[in-house]
């Protein structure tokens, strides 16, 4: 039995958190400001604090730096309807063990406090963070769960000086997230160092991560300072960490795990101390097993991972992303979304991600001028390319593992025969089950979809026993 403060101005959240918490045996206290919360603690510690940040008079913020000093390791739980990535900070900033964001599943927040209560003191992980800083004019924006968890992840891991590999499709806004990770951290009023491996020519990539000696190859005629060099005392950002060639993996790893640099054609060593941030939309794991990137490589920048979450995963977040887009474009506020507007952005499949939704928002600003934008003012979306996301590698890893399922299912001394065409007749009624769904049941899209004849479809679907209606 554990005694529980929540501190809500909302009658109904208070009401709802306190019968939940008391099926579990908990004495549950309720106040609706912060002035009376602080003065329960002067009485009474409690085990855990769920506090609202709007509060009247005294703010959730305001008032946690104060309870610091009066319940020590207490876990406190902060609440917001604004769960953007400032706030995240702020609160973890000021002590937070976690934070909600309404409206939240009931379930969700009880296991929160549930593991708040069996937590170790908060006071273990340091997460001093310069809160009064901007991550950028286009700022991570969302309000889903997923995006939430990103924020969640980009506050604690700031202050940690550890390296961070951020994963996500194309588009999804990596970079974005390895920017936000340093202004947050120690190391903010250092240099940021964005390397672009794939804009890098294998030829010179090593001259320009390490750099060179005078003299050390055609057209070396100055020596010249890497780009990890440059990023000494701030953070190196690896865009595409996984198109980097074996041989400078090795030398990235050696500098990773010395902090020392050895230019190209030169004897001398200099020592750069920076934090590596690599970002990915590549299956850096399907990469290890097939030799295609250095295992001892992947464990160094795996300390730490942030998956953005493809925008597709959270469309809930479209309508504020498009808002943001579209005050930047037109700060007057003279062009709006018409409702037709917004039903075609929530229906498209954002194979480019949050950058194809600027892109679009853009486009549509520019053709409109003033006034509403309609459906007609957005360019015909994109289609997907196999370099667009890591989904290739996960239909290789799917296959892979019912390719294994099926030999270890054989007996050791039968032949192995036909498995080709059991996988047809086991994949085949799904993909032809996708393409109906997708298009609505219409066989004709369906058939141009999956790009065979009409009639073709109309015989698959027989034969696979799945109806056409």
């Amino acid at each position: 039995m554990s005694n529980i403060l929540i501190v809500d101005d909302e009658p109904s959240i208070c009401w709802a958190l306190e019968q939940a918490l008391a099926e579990d045996g908990h004495i549950i206290t309720t106040t609706a400001t912060a002035e009376d919360a602080l003065e329960i603690t002067r009485r009474q510690i409690p085990d855990v604090v769920v506090m609202d940040i709007r509060l009247p008079g005294i703010d959730g913020l305001t008032a946690l730096e104060q309870l610091q000093s009066r319940i020590g390791a207490t876990p406190v739980i902060m609440i917001t309807a604004f769960g953007n990535l400032e706030t995240a900070v702020k609160a973890i900033n000021r002590g937070a063990y976690e934070y909600l964001t309404k409206p939240f599943d009931l379930e969700d927040a009880i296991q929160v406090i549930r593991k708040a209560l069996n937590a170790k003191p908060r006071g273990e992980l340091s997460t001093e963070i310069n809160s009064t800083q901007v991550v950028s004019e286009q700022e991570l924006l969302g309000k889903s769960p997923a995006m939430q968890a990103v924020f969640r992840k980009i506050a604690v891991v700031a202050e940690r000086d550890v390296p961070v590999l951020v994963t996500g499709e194309s588009g999804t806004g990596k970079e974005l997230v390895a920017v936000a990770i340093h202004r947050y951290s120690k190391r903010s009023t250092g240099p940021f160092i964005p390397v672009c491996v794939p804009a890098m020519n294998v030829s010179v990539i090593e001259s320009e991560l390490f750099g060179h000696a005078k003299g050390s190859f055609t057209g070396a005629i100055t020596e010249r300072h890497g780009l990890l060099e440059a990023a000494n005392q701030g953070t190196a950002f690896f865009d595409e960490i996984g198109d980097i060639e074996m041989t400078t993996q090795i030398k990235l790893l050696r500098v990773l795990e010395t902090k020392m640099i050895s230019p190209v054609g030169g004897n001398d060593q200099r020592s750069s101390d920076f934090r590596l941030v690599a970002a990915t939309n590549r299956n850096l794991e399907a990469m290890v097993a097939e030799e295609k990137f250095r295992e001892d490589l992947f464990y160094r920048l795996n300390v730490f991972r942030i998956e953005i979450p493809p925008l597709r995963e959270r469309p809930e977040d479209i309508p504020l992303l498009a808002e943001h887009f579209m005050r930047n474009l037109d700060p007057t506020g003279e062009v709006q979304l018409s409702p037709t507007a917004l039903k075609e952005l929530n229906s498209r499949p954002w194979n480019g991600n949050v950058r194809e939704l600027r892109n679009v928002i853009e486009h549509a600003v520019i053709v409109t001028r003033s006034g509403e934008i309609s459906a007609k003012s957005f360019p015909p979306p994109t289609t997907r390319t196999s370099d667009d996301s890591g989904s290739t590698h996960q239909l290789n890893i799917a296959i892979e593992n019912w390719w294994n399922e099926q030999l270890q299912s054989i007996p050791k001394a039968a032949s192995v025969e036909g498995l080709y065409e059991k996988f047809l007749t086991e994949a085949e009624p799904t993909l032809l089950s996708q393409a109906l769904r997708l298009s609505k049941g219409n066989r004709t899209e369906a058939a141009q979809i999956l790009g065979i004849h009409r009639q073709t479809l109309r015989e698959k679907l027989k034969n696979a026993n799945l109806s056409e209606d």
